[in-house]
């Protein structure tokens, strides 16, 4: 992105430079960034109103509160010191988001429900900050803090109208989902990649990075690259660190570790890794310790091998919390995470009906019934007939 000086845009808007230094002491033009004394500012933002002068303002609904909380909360952090966007964010929820954004890369859950927590009675920071708040609980392995969360979320689809509104608390829920590996539980829009109910302030790198984990999920592996890649390539205009940017480069590590291409997921992730480690972000590859099979510890290991205890460590202390999280999330919704096919036939299973009644009852051979219950104790993270009677009995 290209950005002026408060003094080009004083010349380009015809105002007096002090006035468009008051309307970036107000927080009034969006995307504006603050780096030392200087201000940089969009070179396509437009001039605000001005709010002494006649017209009807516009109704602050929860959708236009919502949008504005949005864009004002996506700028990215920079490149050399992070933290420096919580000096530059005056309003404490601004300031609230991005620490919890910090605090969850860096591994500190605690502080990013807090930060979620904070939100209690502002409905628009409280939607903003949702998406931090699930994914701080599933990490804690706290279930009680996110069926709090959740039927928050479920009651705005139920009760508001506001189409934008509905849509971000559904994507909060549909970041559970893929982060659970219930792929059944997410939504349409998010199947078919139409994010036409977003706000236009929402931000398409991050839709994009959910769909990739989405089809990582159902094992679209050349799909999911491509998405992560279309995204990235949206992420690299912009001058500074973004979540999105970090977990898009985590994103395309797996596919193409799941394709095979080893030398593509290595680079990959040293690239997410010389963005992310020197900040002491290590959350996103925690998360993915399992799933790279040794890979981050060899990336580690290679370049940055004083980071490697913090980022396993995390992870030890989290798989198992995650596990728990998961195993509770299954037995709830055990019936949306699978097809009702594959229900039906895993209820036969774990009653010990033999393989070949079940097989012939579906109109299918014996090794497409063996292939369907290594899928179905996929999904549900499990290894055989025991656990899965847990779930369905």
């Amino acid at each position: 992105m290209e950005y002026i000086s408060a003094a080009e845009a004083s010349e380009k808007w015809g105002v007096s430079l002090r006035q468009v230094q008051r309307l970036l002491a107000g927080g009034r033009i969006p995307r504006a960034k603050k780096y030392g004394r200087s201000w940089m500012i969009p070179h396509d933002a437009g001039k605000p109103a001005d709010s002494r002068k006649g017209g009807k303002p516009r109704e602050r609904t929860l959708s236009f509160e919502l949008a504005q909380l949005i864009e004002a909360t996506s700028m990215p952090m920079p490149h050399d010191h992070p933290d420096a966007v919580l000096e530059t964010a005056k309003d404490e929820r601004l300031r609230r988001q991005y620490e919890a954004e910090l605090a969850y890369l860096r591994g500190d859950f605690t502080r990013a429900m807090s930060c979620y927590q904070k939100t209690a009675g502002d409905a628009a920071a409280r939607l903003r900050a949702s998406l931090a708040g699930v994914a701080a609980a599933i990490s804690l392995g706290d279930y009680a803090a996110f069926t709090e969360i959740e039927a928050y979320l479920k009651n705005c689809i139920a009760t508001l109208k506001e189409r934008e509104v509905c849509a971000i608390a559904e994507l909060a829920l549909a970041s559970v989902a893929v982060s659970v590996a219930a792929p059944n539980m997410v939504p349409d829009w998010l199947k078919d990649g139409d994010f036409a109910a977003f706000p236009a302030q929402a931000k398409l790198p991050y839709m994009l990075y959910l769909r990739s984990k989405y089809l990582l999920c159902i094992g679209e592996y050349e799909a999911a690259l491509a998405a992560a890649q279309t995204a990235l390539a949206f992420e690299l205009r912009e001058q500074g660190i973004t979540f999105s940017g970090i977990y898009l480069r985590v994103t395309c590590a797996l596919a193409c570790y799941c394709l095979e291409r080893a030398d593509e997921a290595k680079r990959y992730l040293l690239e997410a890794m010389r963005v992310a480690l020197p900040h002491g972000f290590i959350t996103p590859f925690a998360e993915v310790v399992a799933a790279l099979g040794g890979l981050v510890e060899r990336c580690l290991e290679q370049a940055y091998p004083h980071c490697r205890d913090a980022v396993i460590g995390q992870w030890k202390r989290t798989w198992k919390n995650w596990i728990a999280f998961h195993n509770r999330f299954t037995k709830d919704n055990i019936t949306l995470m699978l097809s009702l096919r594959e229900y039906q036939i895993a209820q036969l299973v774990v009653r010990r009906v033999p393989y070949a009644k079940i097989a012939k009852q579906y109109g299918i051979s014996v090794g497409r019934l063996k292939n369907i219950m290594l899928e179905i104790y996929g999904k549900l993270f499990i290894s055989g007939r025991d656990e899965l009677a847990q779930y369905v009995l």
